[in-house]
Protein backbone atom coordinates (compact mmCIF):
# COMPACT_ATOMS: atom_id res chain seq x y z
CA UNK A 1 0.00 0.00 0.00
CA UNK A 2 1.22 3.39 -1.01
CA UNK A 3 2.14 5.46 1.71
CA UNK A 4 1.59 9.54 1.29
CA UNK A 5 3.80 12.36 2.59
CA UNK A 6 2.11 14.88 4.90
CA UNK A 7 0.14 17.21 2.80
CA UNK A 8 0.20 20.84 2.58
CA UNK A 9 -1.06 22.67 4.91
CA UNK A 10 -3.88 25.32 4.73
CA UNK A 11 -3.25 28.83 4.81
CA UNK A 12 -4.19 30.01 8.48
CA UNK A 13 -6.88 32.46 7.81
CA UNK A 14 -9.06 29.00 6.25
CA UNK A 15 -8.05 27.22 8.98
CA UNK A 16 -8.96 29.78 11.57
CA UNK A 17 -12.79 29.79 9.37
CA UNK A 18 -13.26 25.73 10.17
CA UNK A 19 -12.44 26.49 13.85
CA UNK A 20 -15.12 29.13 13.68
CA UNK A 21 -17.58 26.71 12.56
CA UNK A 22 -16.49 24.18 15.31
CA UNK A 23 -16.76 26.61 18.23
CA UNK A 24 -20.24 27.97 16.64
CA UNK A 25 -21.40 24.22 16.55
CA UNK A 26 -22.16 24.75 12.93
CA UNK A 27 -19.21 22.51 11.02
CA UNK A 28 -21.02 20.84 8.14
CA UNK A 29 -19.86 17.17 7.70
CA UNK A 30 -20.80 14.35 5.15
CA UNK A 31 -22.58 11.53 6.61
CA UNK A 32 -23.58 8.47 5.41
CA UNK A 33 -27.33 6.63 4.00
CA UNK A 34 -28.86 5.23 7.09
CA UNK A 35 -31.90 3.29 7.53
CA UNK A 36 -33.74 5.67 9.25
CA UNK A 37 -37.81 6.73 8.35
CA UNK A 38 -36.99 9.07 5.95
CA UNK A 39 -38.23 12.56 6.95
CA UNK A 40 -35.17 13.92 4.77
CA UNK A 41 -34.64 14.07 1.55
CA UNK A 42 -36.02 15.80 -1.37
CA UNK A 43 -37.61 12.39 -3.06
CA UNK A 44 -41.08 13.81 -2.38
CA UNK A 45 -43.17 10.83 -4.30
CA UNK A 46 -40.38 8.33 -4.54
CA UNK A 47 -39.40 8.52 -7.64
CA UNK A 48 -35.45 7.79 -6.67
CA UNK A 49 -36.05 4.14 -5.51
CA UNK A 50 -38.72 3.43 -8.47
CA UNK A 51 -37.65 0.32 -10.05
CA UNK A 52 -40.09 0.46 -12.63
CA UNK A 53 -38.12 3.94 -13.60
CA UNK A 54 -34.95 2.51 -13.61
CA UNK A 55 -35.83 -0.45 -15.47
CA UNK A 56 -37.60 1.38 -18.27
CA UNK A 57 -34.53 3.88 -18.68
CA UNK A 58 -32.22 0.92 -19.47
CA UNK A 59 -34.66 -0.30 -22.00
CA UNK A 60 -35.59 2.62 -23.78
CA UNK A 61 -31.54 2.93 -23.90
CA UNK A 62 -31.24 -0.23 -25.37
CA UNK A 63 -34.27 0.01 -27.92
CA UNK A 64 -33.04 3.12 -28.81
CA UNK A 65 -29.22 1.45 -29.35
CA UNK A 66 -27.53 4.21 -26.67
CA UNK A 67 -24.68 2.90 -25.22
CA UNK A 68 -22.36 6.08 -24.10
CA UNK A 69 -21.62 6.44 -21.03
CA UNK A 70 -20.86 10.06 -21.67
CA UNK A 71 -21.78 13.08 -23.35
CA UNK A 72 -18.63 13.54 -24.25
CA UNK A 73 -17.94 17.25 -24.30
CA UNK A 74 -20.43 20.36 -24.54
CA UNK A 75 -23.46 20.25 -26.06
CA UNK A 76 -22.72 22.72 -28.88
CA UNK A 77 -19.44 20.52 -29.85
CA UNK A 78 -20.49 16.69 -29.36
CA UNK A 79 -22.24 16.35 -26.54
CA UNK A 80 -25.64 17.04 -27.57
CA UNK A 81 -26.61 13.41 -28.15
CA UNK A 82 -30.55 12.33 -29.58
CA UNK A 83 -31.77 11.84 -26.31
CA UNK A 84 -31.78 15.34 -25.40
CA UNK A 85 -34.27 16.72 -28.08
CA UNK A 86 -36.87 14.33 -27.34
CA UNK A 87 -36.36 15.04 -23.61
CA UNK A 88 -36.62 18.38 -24.30
CA UNK A 89 -39.71 18.11 -26.29
CA UNK A 90 -41.31 16.08 -23.65
CA UNK A 91 -40.47 18.57 -20.72
CA UNK A 92 -41.97 22.08 -22.83
CA UNK A 93 -45.30 19.87 -23.83
CA UNK A 94 -45.74 18.57 -20.43
CA UNK A 95 -45.17 22.55 -19.09
CA UNK A 96 -47.39 24.02 -21.83
CA UNK A 97 -44.23 25.93 -22.90
CA UNK A 98 -42.68 26.72 -26.03
CA UNK A 99 -39.17 25.15 -25.10
CA UNK A 100 -37.18 23.66 -22.41
CA UNK A 101 -33.78 23.71 -21.99
CA UNK A 102 -31.70 20.94 -19.86
CA UNK A 103 -28.78 22.19 -17.81
CA UNK A 104 -26.61 19.86 -15.50
CA UNK A 105 -28.42 21.35 -11.90
CA UNK A 106 -30.30 23.55 -10.62
CA UNK A 107 -27.81 25.10 -9.76
CA UNK A 108 -26.18 25.68 -12.86
CA UNK A 109 -29.53 26.80 -14.43
CA UNK A 110 -29.64 29.48 -12.25
CA UNK A 111 -26.18 30.64 -12.35
CA UNK A 112 -26.88 30.52 -15.91
CA UNK A 113 -29.61 32.14 -16.28
CA UNK A 114 -29.17 35.23 -13.50
CA UNK A 115 -25.88 35.51 -14.93
CA UNK A 116 -26.59 36.11 -18.74
CA UNK A 117 -30.15 37.77 -19.01
CA UNK A 118 -29.97 40.76 -17.22
CA UNK A 119 -27.95 43.26 -18.70
CA UNK A 120 -25.85 46.27 -17.09
CA UNK A 121 -28.84 49.20 -16.91
CA UNK A 122 -31.23 46.18 -15.54
CA UNK A 123 -32.27 45.65 -12.47
CA UNK A 124 -33.19 42.16 -10.53
CA UNK A 125 -35.06 42.08 -7.04
CA UNK A 126 -35.58 38.81 -5.64
CA UNK A 127 -37.43 37.43 -2.54
CA UNK A 128 -34.69 37.74 0.46
CA UNK A 129 -35.04 34.05 0.49
CA UNK A 130 -34.05 33.09 -2.75
CA UNK A 131 -32.12 30.21 -2.79
CA UNK A 132 -28.16 30.18 -2.94
CA UNK A 133 -28.08 29.25 -6.52
CA UNK A 134 -29.96 32.41 -7.44
CA UNK A 135 -28.03 35.00 -5.27
CA UNK A 136 -24.61 33.54 -6.90
CA UNK A 137 -26.21 34.24 -10.21
CA UNK A 138 -27.48 37.41 -10.05
CA UNK A 139 -23.60 38.21 -7.73
CA UNK A 140 -22.34 37.06 -11.68
CA UNK A 141 -24.55 39.28 -13.43
CA UNK A 142 -23.58 43.39 -14.81
CA UNK A 143 -26.94 44.20 -13.39
CA UNK A 144 -27.61 46.13 -10.43
CA UNK A 145 -29.82 43.90 -7.81
CA UNK A 146 -31.91 44.58 -4.18
CA UNK A 147 -33.69 42.11 -1.95
CA UNK A 148 -37.31 42.10 -0.80
CA UNK A 149 -38.97 41.43 2.38
CA UNK A 150 -39.85 37.97 2.31
CA UNK A 151 -43.52 37.33 -0.13
CA UNK A 152 -43.80 41.00 0.93
CA UNK A 153 -45.27 42.87 -2.69
CA UNK A 154 -45.67 46.09 -0.79
CA UNK A 155 -41.97 45.76 -0.10
CA UNK A 156 -41.72 45.02 -3.76
CA UNK A 157 -44.09 47.45 -5.06
CA UNK A 158 -42.05 50.29 -2.94
CA UNK A 159 -38.53 48.75 -4.30
CA UNK A 160 -40.76 49.19 -7.99
CA UNK A 161 -41.59 52.74 -7.54
CA UNK A 162 -38.26 54.02 -6.69
CA UNK A 163 -36.91 52.13 -9.50
CA UNK A 164 -39.28 53.24 -12.07
CA UNK A 165 -38.25 56.52 -10.93
CA UNK A 166 -34.71 56.10 -12.42
CA UNK A 167 -34.40 56.40 -16.00
CA UNK A 168 -31.42 54.96 -16.46
CA UNK A 169 -32.79 51.66 -15.86
CA UNK A 170 -33.93 49.50 -18.61
CA UNK A 171 -35.97 46.56 -17.91
CA UNK A 172 -36.55 44.80 -14.34
CA UNK A 173 -36.21 41.30 -13.62
CA UNK A 174 -38.17 39.46 -10.46
CA UNK A 175 -37.53 36.26 -9.02
CA UNK A 176 -38.89 34.17 -6.38
CA UNK A 177 -39.83 30.42 -6.06
CA UNK A 178 -42.98 28.21 -6.00
CA UNK A 179 -42.02 26.61 -2.36
CA UNK A 180 -39.20 28.42 -0.42
CA UNK A 181 -37.04 25.33 0.74
CA UNK A 182 -36.04 26.24 4.02
CA UNK A 183 -39.54 27.19 5.14
CA UNK A 184 -41.51 25.46 2.57
CA UNK A 185 -44.13 28.20 2.58
CA UNK A 186 -45.36 29.48 -1.45
CA UNK A 187 -45.92 33.03 -2.05
CA UNK A 188 -49.44 34.31 -3.85
CA UNK A 189 -48.68 34.01 -7.29
CA UNK A 190 -51.63 35.46 -8.32
CA UNK A 191 -51.16 38.97 -6.76
CA UNK A 192 -47.20 38.61 -8.06
CA UNK A 193 -48.09 38.55 -11.24
CA UNK A 194 -50.55 41.18 -11.50
CA UNK A 195 -47.67 43.41 -9.74
CA UNK A 196 -44.98 42.23 -12.34
CA UNK A 197 -47.80 42.83 -15.40
CA UNK A 198 -48.67 45.96 -13.44
CA UNK A 199 -45.05 47.62 -13.75
CA UNK A 200 -44.12 45.58 -17.05
CA UNK A 201 -40.98 43.23 -15.01
CA UNK A 202 -39.84 39.96 -16.17
CA UNK A 203 -41.03 37.26 -13.44
CA UNK A 204 -38.79 34.25 -12.98
CA UNK A 205 -40.07 31.21 -10.78
CA UNK A 206 -37.66 28.84 -9.48
CA UNK A 207 -40.12 25.49 -9.13
CA UNK A 208 -37.62 23.09 -7.55
CA UNK A 209 -39.58 22.14 -4.40
CA UNK A 210 -42.72 22.54 -6.33
CA UNK A 211 -42.26 19.75 -9.37
CA UNK A 212 -44.10 16.30 -8.35
CA UNK A 213 -45.80 18.10 -5.40
CA UNK A 214 -48.48 20.53 -6.84
CA UNK A 215 -50.68 19.85 -9.75
CA UNK A 216 -52.82 16.51 -10.55
CA UNK A 217 -50.06 15.57 -13.01
CA UNK A 218 -47.35 17.41 -10.53
CA UNK A 219 -46.46 20.10 -12.77
CA UNK A 220 -45.83 22.89 -10.15
CA UNK A 221 -47.54 25.48 -8.78
CA UNK A 222 -47.55 28.08 -11.80
CA UNK A 223 -49.47 25.18 -13.68
CA UNK A 224 -51.93 24.69 -10.82
CA UNK A 225 -52.72 28.08 -10.81
CA UNK A 226 -53.14 28.34 -14.65
CA UNK A 227 -50.28 31.23 -14.42
CA UNK A 228 -47.34 29.75 -16.93
CA UNK A 229 -48.39 32.00 -20.08
CA UNK A 230 -47.95 34.74 -18.12
CA UNK A 231 -44.47 34.52 -16.17
CA UNK A 232 -41.21 34.94 -18.29
CA UNK A 233 -39.44 31.71 -16.77
CA UNK A 234 -39.65 28.88 -14.90
CA UNK A 235 -36.48 26.73 -13.62
CA UNK A 236 -37.66 23.09 -12.67
CA UNK A 237 -35.20 20.93 -11.12
CA UNK A 238 -35.34 17.34 -11.03
CA UNK A 239 -33.37 15.91 -8.20
CA UNK A 240 -36.50 17.15 -5.68
CA UNK A 241 -40.13 15.49 -6.89
CA UNK A 242 -38.43 13.79 -9.68
CA UNK A 243 -36.02 11.85 -8.09
CA UNK A 244 -32.66 12.37 -10.97
CA UNK A 245 -30.79 14.85 -11.47
CA UNK A 246 -30.40 17.86 -13.57
CA UNK A 247 -32.77 20.82 -14.37
CA UNK A 248 -35.15 22.67 -17.29
CA UNK A 249 -35.00 26.60 -17.98
CA UNK A 250 -38.57 26.76 -19.61
CA UNK A 251 -39.53 29.69 -21.25
CA UNK A 252 -39.85 31.18 -25.05
CA UNK A 253 -37.88 29.54 -28.01
CA UNK A 254 -36.42 32.87 -28.27
CA UNK A 255 -34.95 32.94 -25.02
CA UNK A 256 -33.44 29.05 -25.60
CA UNK A 257 -31.60 30.48 -28.57
CA UNK A 258 -30.19 33.32 -26.60
CA UNK A 259 -29.27 30.90 -23.34
CA UNK A 260 -27.91 28.50 -25.73
CA UNK A 261 -25.45 31.30 -26.95
CA UNK A 262 -24.96 33.12 -24.06
CA UNK A 263 -25.46 30.61 -20.93
CA UNK A 264 -21.61 30.16 -19.68
CA UNK A 265 -22.98 27.79 -17.29
CA UNK A 266 -24.34 25.73 -20.56
CA UNK A 267 -21.60 26.38 -22.76
CA UNK A 268 -18.68 25.50 -21.22
CA UNK A 269 -19.63 22.24 -19.45
CA UNK A 270 -19.79 18.92 -20.60
CA UNK A 271 -23.32 17.65 -20.99
CA UNK A 272 -24.94 14.76 -19.25
CA UNK A 273 -24.70 11.47 -20.26
CA UNK A 274 -27.58 9.69 -22.15
CA UNK A 275 -28.48 7.52 -19.18
CA UNK A 276 -29.11 10.72 -16.95
CA UNK A 277 -31.25 12.24 -20.18
CA UNK A 278 -33.51 9.20 -20.73
CA UNK A 279 -34.16 8.85 -16.51
CA UNK A 280 -35.46 11.95 -16.80
CA UNK A 281 -37.69 12.06 -20.03
CA UNK A 282 -39.06 8.13 -17.98
CA UNK A 283 -39.59 9.87 -14.79
CA UNK A 284 -41.74 12.64 -16.66
CA UNK A 285 -43.97 9.89 -18.39
CA UNK A 286 -44.14 8.38 -15.26
CA UNK A 287 -45.07 12.07 -13.74
CA UNK A 288 -47.56 12.35 -16.08
CA UNK A 289 -49.38 8.57 -15.13
CA UNK A 290 -48.29 7.99 -11.42
CA UNK A 291 -51.62 9.88 -10.11
CA UNK A 292 -51.56 8.01 -7.03
CA UNK A 293 -48.27 9.22 -5.31
CA UNK A 294 -48.87 12.48 -5.94
CA UNK A 295 -52.67 12.06 -4.15
CA UNK A 296 -50.63 10.13 -1.45
CA UNK A 297 -48.38 13.11 -1.08
CA UNK A 298 -51.09 15.06 -0.91
CA UNK A 299 -52.84 13.51 2.30
CA UNK A 300 -49.62 12.77 4.07
CA UNK A 301 -49.29 16.83 4.10
CA UNK A 302 -52.69 17.45 4.90
CA UNK A 303 -52.21 14.76 8.16
CA UNK A 304 -49.16 16.49 9.10
CA UNK A 305 -50.28 19.77 9.39
CA UNK A 306 -53.96 18.23 11.00
CA UNK A 307 -51.60 16.18 13.50
CA UNK A 308 -49.17 19.17 14.50
CA UNK A 309 -52.38 21.02 15.10
CA UNK A 310 -53.52 18.24 17.68
CA UNK A 311 -50.50 18.54 19.51
CA UNK A 312 -50.24 22.10 19.95
CA UNK A 313 -47.01 22.43 18.14
CA UNK A 314 -48.47 24.54 15.30
CA UNK A 315 -47.02 27.67 16.75
CA UNK A 316 -43.70 26.37 16.53
CA UNK A 317 -43.96 25.74 12.62
CA UNK A 318 -43.87 27.83 9.15
CA UNK A 319 -47.21 28.23 7.69
CA UNK A 320 -46.92 25.64 4.57
CA UNK A 321 -48.93 23.43 2.89
CA UNK A 322 -46.28 22.00 0.89
CA UNK A 323 -43.67 18.70 1.72
CA UNK A 324 -41.77 21.09 3.29
CA UNK A 325 -42.49 21.72 7.30
CA UNK A 326 -40.26 23.79 9.20
CA UNK A 327 -40.28 23.74 13.08
CA UNK A 328 -38.13 26.88 14.65
CA UNK A 329 -35.83 26.02 17.74
CA UNK A 330 -33.85 28.25 17.80
CA UNK A 331 -29.76 27.77 18.78
CA UNK A 332 -27.38 25.14 17.12
CA UNK A 333 -27.26 23.27 19.68
CA UNK A 334 -30.53 23.06 21.20
CA UNK A 335 -31.62 21.99 17.63
CA UNK A 336 -29.28 19.38 17.47
CA UNK A 337 -29.82 17.83 20.75
CA UNK A 338 -33.49 16.83 19.55
CA UNK A 339 -32.64 15.94 16.03
CA UNK A 340 -30.23 13.98 17.81
CA UNK A 341 -33.09 12.37 19.53
CA UNK A 342 -35.49 11.92 16.86
CA UNK A 343 -32.54 9.99 14.80
CA UNK A 344 -32.16 7.68 17.68
CA UNK A 345 -35.79 6.88 17.35
CA UNK A 346 -35.31 6.04 14.08
CA UNK A 347 -36.72 9.13 12.53
CA UNK A 348 -34.50 10.61 10.05
CA UNK A 349 -35.09 14.77 10.55
CA UNK A 350 -32.19 16.87 10.25
CA UNK A 351 -31.50 19.72 11.79
CA UNK A 352 -31.37 23.12 9.54
CA UNK A 353 -28.44 25.73 11.35
CA UNK A 354 -26.97 28.87 11.13
CA UNK A 355 -25.60 30.21 8.99
CA UNK A 356 -27.78 28.54 6.55
CA UNK A 357 -30.50 29.83 8.12
CA UNK A 358 -30.11 33.10 10.19
CA UNK A 359 -29.27 33.13 13.69
CA UNK A 360 -32.17 32.70 15.51
CA UNK A 361 -34.33 30.48 12.90
CA UNK A 362 -32.58 27.73 13.82
CA UNK A 363 -34.91 24.83 13.02
CA UNK A 364 -35.84 20.55 12.31
CA UNK A 365 -37.20 20.19 8.67
CA UNK A 366 -39.30 17.81 8.24
CA UNK A 367 -39.95 16.62 4.24
CA UNK A 368 -42.57 14.73 3.51
CA UNK A 369 -43.12 11.85 1.16
CA UNK A 370 -45.89 10.11 -0.64
CA UNK A 371 -44.45 6.91 1.00
CA UNK A 372 -44.97 8.20 4.57
CA UNK A 373 -47.42 6.75 6.40
CA UNK A 374 -49.97 8.53 9.04
CA UNK A 375 -48.70 6.21 12.11
CA UNK A 376 -44.82 7.46 11.28
CA UNK A 377 -46.41 10.65 11.07
CA UNK A 378 -48.17 10.75 14.42
CA UNK A 379 -45.29 8.95 16.01
CA UNK A 380 -42.73 11.90 15.19
CA UNK A 381 -44.93 14.43 16.07
CA UNK A 382 -46.08 13.04 19.58
CA UNK A 383 -41.82 12.27 19.99
CA UNK A 384 -41.14 15.90 18.76
CA UNK A 385 -44.24 17.24 21.66
CA UNK A 386 -42.67 15.06 24.24
CA UNK A 387 -39.23 16.15 23.95
CA UNK A 388 -40.40 19.85 23.57
CA UNK A 389 -42.95 19.89 26.35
Amino acid sequence: MRIFGVMKKLPDNLSKKLEIRKQNNALRKLSLPNELIDFASNDYIGFSKNKSIFNETHQYLIDNDCTENGATGSRLLSGNHKVYQEAETYIAHFHQSESALIFNSGYDANVGFFSSVPQKGDLILYDELCHASIRDGIQLSNAKSYKFKHNDFEDLEKRLRQAQSDNRIKEIYIATESVFSMDGDCPNLEELVAVTEKHQCYLIVDEAHSLGVFGDKGEGLVQMLGLQDRIFVRIMTFGKGLGCHGAAIVGSLELKEYLVNFSRSFIYTTGLSPHSIATILISYQFLEKDIQSIENLKNTIIHFNQEKNLLGLKTLFVRSKSAIQSAIIPGNENVKQIANQLQKKGFDVKAILSPTVPEGQERLRFCLHSYNTKEEISDVLGLLSTLLF
